[in-house]
């Protein structure tokens, strides 16, 4: 184990961030760059050993967190990498958009502050890259099996990448330009930093994984062309439909979805564009949603030189602390500040949007609201409280509902859905056509990044299973397996 004392002599430290007003001039990831490690080995040296480690239980990878934090304590960075990716593909991901749900689980914040497991974590990637300790696994021999991946997000690169070593012969396909999914174009370059895709996908590409970009299936190339050029099929195309707000004035010039306005400022940063075509600059914005997507609006906005930035959520405010009906190791809601939130901006809670008014030549100026409470389990209106806020581009961060039907993927499978209009699976994440699986939101409905990449690594043994017969690969969680919550 780590220090037996550790977690009596030493208090929780989080990593640096850097000034609100210099990060707001670049895109670069906000945290101060080697922070981390001046600090990390007494961090994980807080490990407590625990008889029975909760935090497993809260991670749906199962991740050996105990074993890497006690490598991580003795500055043994080789070591803490090999049990870090034994069972975790991408722990620069998660360390970095995890919401890390194993600290909720942590024994030690039953009575103190969580060990900072998620620092722990990129903490020894980030080492493992820098040492020259994260190579290529190429698998000793092929298999002789073709398997297509739909979609490059966490939980189609974890499948492409554990079948890939299985030894089958993966080509992923995804619709947009560039390999990533969400991850790519979903999540601004200050909170991931895209070259941790990019060097992800050289080491992909080496273990043999092939990559297919600008083909949509089902409109580029049917789904039934498709499965007979490959021997399996593994559908991890997302949850990509989007929750709308069918108020008075929606049509208007300056509304939008979140991921119509955030995948432009990430292509600013690819080169694609000088300017986004969709800014935020000099405007007042109004962000509908108080998720992390949200978030990300936020400070996505601020960064283009938004006037003013007012985020809405029509749920009450979070409390800062447990509650009596989310004990531990449950995974709470509480008020959360991100870093896009220290940058500014005004969050108002409990509030609904009304409609939406515009001038004369159909943009958006106000947002007309009103505050709601519940009343006998409903949202109710609280009449007297209506307002307008000033909204000159709004952004819809709602959600998602479902995968994409319009592509006619689904269809042209021949695919059933779930009675929430996720991609039905059995217990191997098969859909109900032969040899076609499917895993992470397009099977399970908007979820964590943790959970796309137990689903990925889950859905790849189902397909091992289904072109040979047996499996080694690990499968970290079953369809039906959700998070701790209440």
């Amino acid at each position: 184990m780590a220090d037996p004392k550790g977690f009596l002599n030493h208090g929780r430290e989080v990593a640096k961030s850097r000034p609100v007003d210099v990060r707001l001039k670049d895109w670069n990831e906000v945290y101060v760059p080697g922070s981390l490690l001046p600090i990390i080995s007494k961090q994980a040296s807080r490990c407590m050993d625990c008889g029975i480690p909760f935090c497993h239980n809260g991670c749906p990878l199962g991740n050996l967190i105990p074993e890497w934090n006690d490598y991580a304590y003795r500055e043994d960075w080789a070591a803490a990498s090999e049990r870090l990716h034994a069972t975790n593909n991408f722990p620069e991901f998660t360390g970095r958009l995890c919401p890390a749900p194993c600290e909720s689980a942590c024994v030690l914040g039953i009575n103190q502050p969580a060990v900072t497991i998620k620092n722990v974590e990129v903490s020894i990637i980030d080492k493992a890259w820098d040492s020259g300790d994260v190579d290529p696994q190429i698998p000793e021999r092929l298999s002789g099996k073709t398997v297509a991946v739909i979609g490059s997000g966490p939980a189609g690169l974890a499948a492409a990448q554990q079948l890939t070593r299985a030894g089958h012969t993966v080509a992923v396909y995804e619709r947009a330009d560039r390999i990533g999914g969400l991850l790519r174009y979903g999540i601004p370059e200050f909170k991931m930093e895209k070259r941790h895709i990019n060097r992800r996908i050289e080491q992909m590409r080496a273990e043999g994984t092939r990559f297919r970009t600008g083909i949509e299936i089902g409109r580029d190339l049917k789904a039934t062309d498709l499965k007979k050029r490959y021997d399996a099929v593994v559908i991890a195309a997302g949850a990509t439909t989007a929750r709308d707000l069918p108020v008075p004035g929606r049509e208007l010039k300056g509304i939008y979805q979140a991921m119509e306005y955030l995948p432009l400022a990430n292509k600013v940063q690819e080169g694609d564009y000088v300017t986004a075509p969709i800014t935020a600059e000099g405007k007042h914005v109004v962000v509908i949603g108080g998720g992390d997507t949200g978030a990300d609006c936020v400070g996505t906005a601020h960064r283009q030189g938004a006037a003013s930035v007012t985020q809405l959520e029509i749920m009450p405010r979070p409390g800062d602390e447990r509650n009596a009906g989310q004990p531990w190791p449950t995974f709470p809601m509480l008020y959360k500040v991100t870093s896009a939130h220290e940058e500014g901006g005004e969050r108002v809670y409990s509030v609904s949007t009304t409609h939406f008014e515009g001038d004369e030549d159909g943009n958006v100026q106000w947002l007309h609201l009103t505050e709601v409470e519940f009343i006998d389990g409903k949202l109710t209106p609280k009449p007297g409280t209506e307002r307008k806020i000033p909204a000159q581009l709004v952004t819809l961060a709602m959600g998602f509902t479902g995968t994409d039907r319009d592509n006619g993927l689904v269809d042209q499978f021949g695919l059933e859905l779930d009675e929430r209009g996720n991609i039905a699976r059995d217990a191997d994440f098969q859909t109900n056509v032969p040899g076609v699986f499917v895993a992470g939101d397009a099977g399970r409905g908007q979820s964590l990044i943790v959970w796309a990449i137990a689903e990925g690594r889950s859905a790849a043994r189902g397909t091992d299973r289904f072109l040979t017969g047996t499996s080694d690969l690990p499968a970290p969680i079953r369809p039906t397996d959700r998070a701790l919550m209440v």
